[in-house]
């Protein structure tokens, strides 16, 4: 089995396969639920990481899915990512996991039984290892792998964190660095050493549990996780949503090693690119290494908090907790065009 290299048999990699923004947007116009179901705090109407259900009693059910191809190659470890990345959502909206379901496609003619055994067991080390049991799931025979959960949560209503609530005049932090996208491709290139590799999967592997205690802190506006979009588009989704803009500091958002090396050889997924292609009619000039990493498609990335000026030591002191030493990365403003500036 250590001679299987996983994403060989895939066409895309972990959160770098979804569909570009501009054409998820196409295909779901016109098909957001119209239903009116007062219960539903959080669905389809914005693009947020997870749907919140009120549950009557001052706390909401939580519910989201997520599921990719491989984006390395050792089986074990992809589980463990995939089920990062997934659990990720409910950390993001301020919740607590509860228990979690595996989605599972596997070319059952072309990768033995034992090969996707370690894929099930990488996520249900994840799983463990966010305290939540890996309570069943479904499994079809597919043309390339694909390994994800369905995950349940809850929030205190009060806690609940969306997308789209950001204020103004407050602070962003990150609490991952970028580039897993550069670097997983310069992996499928065969341009980069595990050690090298290995920052990235470190990061990816981490979950965001201090989102459940980032949330109770009431100056925190809005929060969400950086994954398949990038850094830009999902500010940009934060911006558009809640009516403001955004200032970036260049220099103070925090870059994998080796992604700045690894942008100027090329390494540079196909997602980054559409990604930029989607967002730029709301971004400032950017340089083609900037386009490149703050673009990056993610997976299993941080979160992107924006914090009220006033609560920034409670943040900060919630996070170093985590083990987590921020800076901030940029700030919110008042509406403006562009949307978002880089300076």
């Amino acid at each position: 089995m250590s001679d299987i290299k996983l994403t060989q048999y895939s066409h895309g990699a972990g959160c770098g396969c979804k569909i570009a923004p501009k054409v998820l947007d196409a295909i779901l116009e016109g098909s957001r639920d119209a239903m009116v179901c007062p219960e539903l705090l959080v669905g389809n109407g914005s693009n947020d990481d997870a749907a919140a259900y009120d549950l009557g009693n001052g706390t909401s059910m939580l519910s989201t899915t997520d599921f990719f191809m491989p984006i390395v190659d050792d089986p074990f470890t992809f589980g463990r990512i995939a089920a990062t990345n997934a659990i990720s959502d409910i950390y993001a909206m301020g919740g607590r996991p509860l228990m979690a379901l595996s989605i599972f496609g596997w070319p059952v003619n072309l990768l033995s039984s034992d090969v996707a055994k370690a894929v099930i067991e990488g996520g249900r080390f994840t799983c463990k290892e966010a305290g939540i049991p890996l309570a069943g799931g479904h499994s079809i025979d597919a043309p390339e792998p694909i390994f994800g959960l369905a995950v349940s949560g809850i929030v205190e209503n009060r806690n609940l964190k969306r997308n789209n609530t950001a204020q103004s005049d407050a602070l962003l932090f990150l609490t991952k660095p970028l580039g897993v996208g550069i670097l997983t491709t310069a992996q499928k290139q065969g341009k980069i050493t595990p050690a090298e590799l290995q920052v990235a999967i470190d990061a990816m592997c981490t979950l965001n549990r201090a989102g459940f205690e980032i949330a109770q802190i009431e100056g925190v506006s809005a929060m969400t996780d950086v994954t398949g979009f990038g850094l830009m588009g999902h500010l940009s989704e934060i911006c558009l949503g809640s009516g403001v803009g955004a200032l970036i500091y260049a220099d103070a958002v925090p870059l994998l090693e080796g992604a700045v090396h690894y942008q100027a050889l090329g390494c540079v997924p196909g997602g980054t690119r559409r990604n930029f292609e989607s967002y730029k009619a709301h971004l400032g000039p950017l340089s083609a290494a900037q386009q490149d990493l703050f673009c990056d498609a993610q997976t299993s990335g941080g979160l992107l908090c924006v914090v009220a000026r006033e609560s920034v030591a409670a943040f900060l002191e919630v996070t170093r907790r985590y083990g987590l030493e921020l800076e901030p990365i940029g700030e919110t403003t008042s509406p403006k065009m562009p949307l978002i500036e880089v300076i």
